[in-house]
């Protein structure tokens, strides 16, 4: 299969190399020349521009955005719209909001796909978890692409309508903020408990065979072992929040509660007013788990 690949970041180049590593063609384009040329020396086709990646695909064309969630992602639809109609194929990968999505999906003359992507950079070796929405035969013709990105088969589904995906997506995050938040609590009062211990091998041993073993916990393992049992110089400044902000949004507006994602998303605020002081555990945890995962920039005291 043939496939455009718009935005060649930290995720964007994941899916142009799996795809080129499961025998598709890949025409790709960013908007810095160095990375295009960098991936054309590892086989994608290099495009000059948007509208040249477009022209450059054989109809009917299939079209991948790993573009920032927001703006950007509406000016590469306005720049793609001249050369595409409803035969084509759009997939939007990045964290759009859903309602985004719904208003792109009615908009665009391309068939859109909205495609909630988890795993991160970290899991490019593995593949990902793709949530999918749009229509069932879009997402069925582009199913063998699926399966070259995401962990095979099994690691991608079609959600429902468009918005779906990135629906589906939007509450995994909010899931997300609180196990993070659950671990760094268990960790921060093991930490300043009765005992002198080891955070590194209690992560290692509760990875193995007990309830609680995730690959966060496994990241969280790996954080103790690299910055030591007291974290080191890790801040107590979370980053992010939108998509968790967004799921308590949702849930505000359909009356569920959600006690546990909003106390998570309040400790992320929360930590950028703090100040410069030691700061809680549970936090400090959190940012470097979101390196772990994300390959999001570690703040340091």
């Amino acid at each position: 299969m043939e496939i455009g690949v718009i935005g060649l970041g930290r995720m964007g180049r994941i899916v142009a190399d799996r795809l080129l590593a499961d025998g598709h063609s890949v025409v790709a384009y960013d908007v810095d020349p160095e990375t295009v040329a960098a991936a054309a020396e590892d086989g994608v086709t290099p495009a000059e521009s948007i509208p040249d990646l477009a022209e450059q695909l054989d109809a009917p064309k299939r079209i991948w955005l790993n573009v920032p969630a927001g703006d950007p992602v509406d000016a590469a639809l306005e720049e793609l719209e001249p050369h595409v109609d409803s035969d084509d194929i759009v997939v939007d990968g990045g964290n759009s909001n859903f309602e985004n999505s719904i208003r792109r999906a009615e908009e665009t003359d391309a068939t859109y796909l909205d495609c909630g992507t988890s795993g991160g950079p970290a899991g490019a070796e593995l593949g990902f978890s793709m949530m999918i929405g749009g229509p069932e035969w879009a997402y069925e013709e582009l199913t063998p692409a699926f399966d070259a990105v995401a962990t095979g088969p099994e690691g991608h589904d079609r959600m429902g309508p468009p918005g779906s995906g990135h629906y589906v997506k939007m509450i995994h995050n909010g899931v997300e903020y609180a196990l993070m938040q659950a671990y760094g609590e268990g960790f921060e009062l093991l930490a300043n408990g009765r005992y002198d211990l080891d955070m590194e091998a209690i992560a290692h041993t509760w990875n193995n065979g007990a309830v609680i073993r995730s690959w966060l916990l496994e990241l969280a393992e790996e954080a103790f072992r690299e910055e030591g049992n007291d974290l080191g110089d890790v801040a107590d400044y979370v980053a992010g929040g939108s998509t968790g902000t967004w799921t308590v949004q949702e849930a505000l507006e359909q009356e569920v509660p959600v006690p546990l994602i909003y106390q998570a998303l309040s400790e992320r605020f929360n930590s950028r007013a703090t100040g410069d002081g030691e700061g809680r555990f549970s936090r400090r945890l959190a940012n470097r788990l979101r390196y772990g995962f994300g390959r999001h920039e570690i703040a340091r005291k």
